[in-house]
């Protein structure tokens, strides 16, 4: 917290300074005596515009990276870990409007990336993200081009390894990308302090003192894909990809001491998941005289896959009686299917969007530790939505309202729910320049059930505890209003504003007892409501050598359900300086994790520090890191149920992690836009879950 509210003073401080000199941020570059400037940053009316500089494209050598160096206000991007957020929330990542993974932006090679788009108010067809980056590339015309980096630790086994190569003859490219994290066995333990209170009253504490434990979570993923476009007539892409999760496992052993007398339980607690999901993708876009086009997309994937959990409690230290035993083994064949289709009218100051998606779940689920009984779930969402969008002078309107269809059925008992939900949204912007720019915006959305959350499949988790699914709730519905200012003046960039969210009907669990058992379920609560404060900003201290960037936030929350209201209160954010010159890199980042209400807990994620250095030589580039210098690793939940109140903490021994990295980069021929996507399917598979402590 001191780390925060230090980077948050330096930030206030950098303001001041940057008042004295107010202007446009110009970059220029002057070329036999002619001098060609363009705006930093061009804010649109739906979206602000980041053209890199040649400075971040010379000091990057993948997308990530470029987009660290991009300093864009409120975003917080890890190249090490691969993460890319927004105010604690997750971004969806777009290459040429087609959505991606982070992995595959890591692939991108900075020279092709000609801008990113920063879209914080999506509009209807991105289907409710909070914020979305689109990065828009050029590859050769007649060539290709090479991408390789490979990251690995120099105190655990992990690592993270990539390559990707693209072909290009005239109007075709074909392209073959692959990546590899590994994380095998990093050693880990948790610390975990519960209190159950029975019916009666009676209270039994329980609390482990750890004694080893372990995670893995290595994957996979190549992709073929070819593309083809006609500018201004077609554009056709087509993917095939594959997905490989070896056993993604935790392992805890600790011994626990009881109230009711036992002091010397040894527990071991093992989760594994793995599993094979290939997905298949074709995308056709066809443009219409009069500035008309139609797009189609379609997603389809395949998950085959098992889940375990093995969880036990032995006296004396292991050696004595079985107090409990619990094991879960699923089998999963599960298939996900997504269409859409849009038409798009554009005229001079004005856009009409309209559209159609349709996306088909299909769950086959066999439960190999009750003897092989199988369960098939089917989940159908239908979504409609129209927006206009309209520019008058330095205003600009964009309305908009959708409906969606959901159903969620198990075959065999029958029970399920269906339901119809109204998604409307609205945004109103004034940007009299290109310095200042106000933002008010009003956006809705629905939150279909899980997989797990339907689930009426009965599973036992430790010697008190079992949950099951509630196959009659049904999709949550959420709004947000969000008021936002803008502002690049000088060396100085940033924004600031407040947000207001609330779910009435916020899908959450909820517990009772029932014949000696505390029962886990689920539940539309009675509502989630938040309000946050952001200040962001980003301050070139010393001009093509040194930035400094951050974002302080506050949010209050509260939270009621069947028998509780709990409030929350949190500052979270994050810092970051960044040197370079003369081919070196040199990044020193802090970042605290939003501490989260859902249901009653409220749970964390790491927070994280990083210092790296990088050295840019041609088309190499060499790096050598630190993961947690100056912080402790630290996930965990606390729950304020009065039933099963717990406190869990997950930390790491191998941290701080020292890693090296190397990257090569290669491109050849001349340049050309590359096949953009507009709209993408919905074809995710989804996946069974064995609960846990």
């Amino acid at each position: 917290m001191k780390a925060v509210i230090s980077a948050f003073l330096m930030f206030l401080i950098a303001i001041v300074a940057a008042g004295e000199e107010p202007g446009d941020t110009i970059a220029a570059r002057q070329l036999q005596e002619i001098v060609i400037q363009a705006p930093k940053v061009v804010r649109k009316a739906d979206m602000d515009m980041y053209h890199p500089s040649q400075s971040a494209v010379e000091n990057s050598k993948n997308g990530i990276q470029l987009l660290r160096n991009l300093m864009i206000p409120t975003l917080s991007v890890n190249d090490a870990l691969g993460t890319v957020s927004s105010g604690g929330q997750s971004v969806q990542v777009r290459i040429n409007g087609r959505e991606a993974t982070v992995e595959q932006v890591q692939q991108l090679l900075p020279e092709t990336i000609k801008r990113v788009e920063w879209i914080d108010n999506p509009g209807l067809r991105y289907n409710g993200a909070t914020g979305v980056l689109n990065f828009i590339v050029a590859n050769p015309v007649a060539g290709g081009s090479l991408m390789t980096n490979a990251q690995t630790a120099l105190n655990t086994a992990w690592g993270k390894y990539r390559a990707a190569v693209k072909i290009n003859n005239g109007r075709s490219q074909w392209g073959a990308s692959a990546n590899f994290k590994l994380t095998n066995h990093m050693s880990a333990y948790r610390e975990y302090a519960e209190r159950f209170t029975m019916p009666d009253g009676t209270k039994i504490e329980r609390s482990e003192k750890p004694v080893g434990g372990y995670l893995s979570d290595t994957y996979g993923g190549l992709q073929l894909d070819y593309n083809y476009i006609k500018p201004d007539t077609t554009v056709f892409w087509v993917a095939l990809h594959g997905y490989k999760q070896w056993p993604e496992a935790s392992l805890y052993r600790s011994i626990m001491s009881q109230s009711t007398g036992s002091d010397n339980v040894l527990i071991r607690d093992f989760d594994t998941r793995d599993g094979f999901t290939p997905s298949f993708t074709a995308y056709l876009e066809q443009h219409l005289p009069h500035k008309q086009l139609i797009a189609v997309d379609f997603n389809g994937s395949f998950y085959n896959g098992r889940t375990r959990r093995s969880y036990t409690e032995e006296e004396d230290a292991g050696k004595g009686a079985m107090l409990s035993e619990v094991n879960t083994s699923i089998k999963d064949r599960n298939q996900a299917y997504g269409i859409e289709a849009d038409y798009i009218k554009n005229w001079a100051q004005s856009r009409f969007t309209a559209g159609v998606n349709y996306k088909a779940n299909r769950n086959r689920s066999t439960y190999e530790n009750l003897d092989g009984e199988i369960f098939h779930q089917r989940q159908d969402r239908l979504y409609f939505f129209g927006e206009y969008f309209q520019r008058i002078k330095k205003v600009t309107l964009t309305a908009g309202i959708g409906a969606q269809y959901t159903s969620f059925k198990f075959k065999e008992t029958g029970q399920g729910t269906d339901s119809w939900n109204i998604r409307p949204q609205f945004t109103f912007t004034y940007r009299p320049n290109q310095i200042h720019q106000l933002r008010l915006n009003f956006t809705s959305w629905q939150t279909p059930p899980s997989l797990a959350e339907t689930n009426i499949v009965a599973q036992q988790v430790d010697a008190f505890q079992w949950t099951q699914g509630n196959p009659d709730i049904h999709t949550s519905q959420s709004y947000m209003l969000t008021l936002r200012y803008s502002y690049d003046i000088k060396r100085l960039s940033g924004s600031f504003g407040v947000r207001a969210f609330t779910s009435p009907d916020a899908i959450a669990p909820y517990t009772y007892w029932s014949q000696g058992r505390l029962i886990t379920s689920y539940e539309n609560s009675e509502g989630l409501q938040n309000l946050s404060f952001w200040l962001a900003p980003s301050f070139e201290a010393v001009p093509g050598w040194l930035w400094l960037e951050g974002m302080i936030q506050y949010r209050a929350e509260r939270m009621k359900g069947t028998g509780y209201k709990l409030y929350n209160h949190d500052w979270s954010g994050q810092g970051g300086l960044i040197f370079q010159h003369w081919g070196w890199q040199a990044i020193v980042m802090y970042q605290r994790a939003q501490r989260d209400l859902w249901g009653q807990k409220i749970s964390w994620g790491e927070d994280m520090s990083l210092i790296e250095l990088e050295y840019n030589w041609k088309k190499w580039q060499f790096g050598a890191g630190v993961i947690c210098p100056f912080t402790k690793y630290d996930q965990g939940a606390r729950s304020f149920d009065p039933s099963h109140a717990y406190e869990k903490h997950i930390r790491m021994n191998d941290y701080p992690k020292y890693y090296l990295s190397i990257s090569y980069n290669l491109q050849w021929g001349r340049q050309r836009r590359d096949a953009r996507k507009i709209i993408n399917a919905d074809g995710e598979v989804t996946k069974s879950s064995a609960p846990g402590r």
